[in-house]
């Protein structure tokens, strides 16, 4: 754990880090600063999934989606209309339809 991280962390990682006998540095991020760390850390999460799917790293995701819709001001009723609407139009992927190639052939 020890050396640069430089990255967003959970709010309790520096008293745990702490705990553990160590000493952390740390700083409040600015609202620009915060949206692209947060999306950042979006795509560590979802890569930390496909590494290893399991419900924790599914929690993960979800804590960091969750923060983004309280970040953004989406609400979990119209991002559920949204998802439905998309998906009575386009389909969800249950039919695991993988795209190889489009031509004008």
């Amino acid at each position: 754990m020890k050396g640069q991280h430089n990255k967003l962390v959970r709010d309790k990682i520096p008293m745990i880090i702490e705990a553990n006998g160590l000493k952390s540095m740390t700083r409040v991020l600015g609202d620009d600063e915060y949206r692209l760390e947060l999306l950042k850390k979006l795509a560590e999460e979802a890569k930390e999934l496909l590494e290893n799917p399991c419900i924790e790293e599914r929690a993960d995701v979800e804590e960091v989606l969750r923060t983004i819709d309280i970040l953004f001001g989406f609400d979990a009723k119209e991002i559920e209309e949204e998802r439905q609407r998309k998906y009575n139009k386009r389909g969800g992927f249950a039919d695991r339809i993988f795209l190889k190639e489009v031509s004008d052939e």
